[in-house]
């Protein structure tokens, strides 16, 4: 239950920023009700939580990235060009003349560079998106170099597309990082990790001012910014992880948005003047992942079969209204090469055929492991019931979901629902996962999700390589569309939503940008 002492109770900075116990918030600040206990560091070389990635995104450029004013293009950050070598393994970034850090010291391409060395060589949660380029703690010193202040030289040791390494290096990873003031607060060889975890030194829109474990991030606006000085001199994100909560204040006007309100909170506040709601895509996918060490489930026609057993309309419209829309395919709506249709409705009859000409016209019983937590609990339910209609028996197995994740990783399960996001702006992060399985044996030590469910398609595995090394872009996406095709008919998922982000803002907010993951969701064109 919330705790209203411990809202008021919020850090110093906060409460010097709001003076007046709440009674609206300052006219040049920004206050985000979210719910960010996931927080663990906000240094870029080690954050891979949700939360810690969106401020990431407002505290530092990347050398590519996704600008605020088009967050579907990928374009060159703190690089201002690009050239690419006819073998398509040497990457030349020309650097921006004139930008600074918010300390004032000059962005060069020896931070750009430096700040690539450090990720490999801090070896934290994301440094799989670098490693996987080829570079290693014995060679990114020689293959990640700066000849001159404007110039960063980027070699790799595969043939990935283009596209796929500016994807990569417009991930929270390719943050530049101001060198020097991050070394002069070194500690025992950490490369300043320690002082990153809690503030920044970046040349983004703003600067972490503090972070409150549970309270709050608190921010200030960089002047020195290349895109020019935010609207908003401050933004506190505030941590409040009831939704009831999220919403008293919100209608009380202490906080400026909320940004996780569930759907009967949103229906609470339908018809109030003062504020408005914003449906935005994310990339967050759920999904049944389905054991081909099952014997029931190894005929695809079974597994069209169970697709044609979900009500994916029923429960998109109640339980999860708002909250999430139907979605077959791999890879979310609203990125890059993503595939929109939806080509499997609940047509009991048709899973009852599917399942006969399998030789299962009696159905077959089934155990289905699930969150014990919303929504997957309502969710398990429908898809009991659901599936029940063509006589499939579906046994809940609920529990918490670490245990859960356990035994998914070891592929014990039958059936699994839970969800997956992309690590990375591109669609290869998914294919990799949902496709590629190179050794499907119990002792292997990749475990994609191909692999938690035994499936191993060799030529869909192939397919998936041919098209991260694809340089031509058009056909690059059409690989990955024909991929998500094939895998709806074949794969051993049933794919069913693409979670929705329903954020609840007061009338007077404008500007807000929030795309479709942490990495787009940016303040400095917010007004007031």
């Amino acid at each position: 239950m919330w705790n209203g002492l411990k809202y008021s109770l919020v850090t110093g900075a906060l409460l010097a920023l709001m003076p007046h116990a709440f009674a609206a918030t300052p006219a040049d600040t920004l206050v985000i009700a979210k719910q960010i206990d996931d927080l663990i560091s906000l240094d870029p070389a080690e954050a891979y939580e949700l939360s810690g990635i969106e401020v990431l995104a407002n505290a530092y450029d990347r050398i590519m990235r996704f600008e605020p004013t088009d967050v579907n293009s990928l374009v060159p950050g703190a690089a201002e060009s690009v050239e690419v070598s006819e073998d398509g393994r040497t990457f030349t970034f020309k650097m921006r003349p004139g930008q600074t850090f918010a300390s004032g010291n000059p962005v060069t391409a020896g931070d750009a560079a430096w700040s690539l060395q450090r990720v490999i060589k801090l070896e934290k949660s994301p440094v799989f998106l670098l490693s996987q380029l080829g570079w290693t703690k014995e060679n990114v010193d020689t293959m990640v170099t700066a000849p001159d202040e404007s110039t960063l030289v980027v070699q790799i040791g595969v043939d990935f597309a283009p596209s796929l390494v500016y994807a990569l290096l417009g991930s929270v990873v390719g943050s530049v990082v101001d060198s020097k003031l991050a070394l002069e607060n070194e500690v025992d060889g950490d490369l300043g990790n320690a002082w990153l975890k809690t503030t920044s030194a970046g040349s983004g829109a703003y600067v972490i001012r503090s972070w409150t474990p549970n309270e709050a991030v608190v921010l200030a606006s960089n002047p020195n910014y290349r895109g020019g000085e935010a609207n908003l001199k401050r933004v506190v994100v505030q941590h409040i992880p009831e939704a009831s909560a999220q919403r008293l204040a919100l209608e009380k006007g202490d906080v400026d948005i909320a940004m996780n309100l569930s759907p009967d909170q949103i229906a609470s506040i339908e018809g109030n003047a003062d504020i408005e709601v914003t449906t935005v895509p994310q990339a967050l996918l759920y999904y049944i992942g389905l054991n081909q060490k099952t014997p029931e489930l190894q005929d695809p026609k079974v597994r069209q079969a169970l697709r044609h057993l979900i009500d994916y309309e029923g429960i998109a419209n109640s339980f999860l209204k708002g909250a999430a829309q139907v979605h077959q395919s791999f890879w979310a709506e609203g990125f890059w090469a993503s595939y929109n249709e939806n080509p499997y409705d609940f047509d009991p009859e048709k899973a009852k055929a599917l399942l006969a000409e399998a030789g299962l016209p009696d159905g077959f019983t089934l155990d289905l492991d699930a969150p014990n937590f919303s929504p997957f609990v309502n969710m398990a339910q429908s898809v009991q019931s659901t599936f029940a209609q063509a006589g499939v028996t579906v046994n809940i197995v609920s529990s918490e979901m670490a245990p859960m994740l356990t035994k998914y990783r070891a592929r014990e399960h039958e059936a699994l629902m839970v969800y997956w996001g992309p690590d990375y702006m591109d669609p290869h992060t998914n294919a990799d996962g949902f496709i590629t399985n190179s050794d499907n044996s119990d002792e292997a030590t990749a475990k994609p999700l191909a692999w938690r469910n035994a499936w191993d398609s060799p030529e869909l595995t192939a397919a998936t390589r041919a098209a991260a090394e694809e340089s031509d872009t058009e056909a690059r996406m059409q690989a990955y569309i024909d991929l998500q095709k094939r895998l709806l008919d074949e794969g051993p998922y049933v794919i069913m939503f693409q979670a929705t982000s329903q954020r609840a803002d007061r009338e007077n907010v404008e500007g807000f940008v929030q795309g479709s993951s942490p990495d787009v969701t940016y303040y400095n064109l917010t007004t007031k």
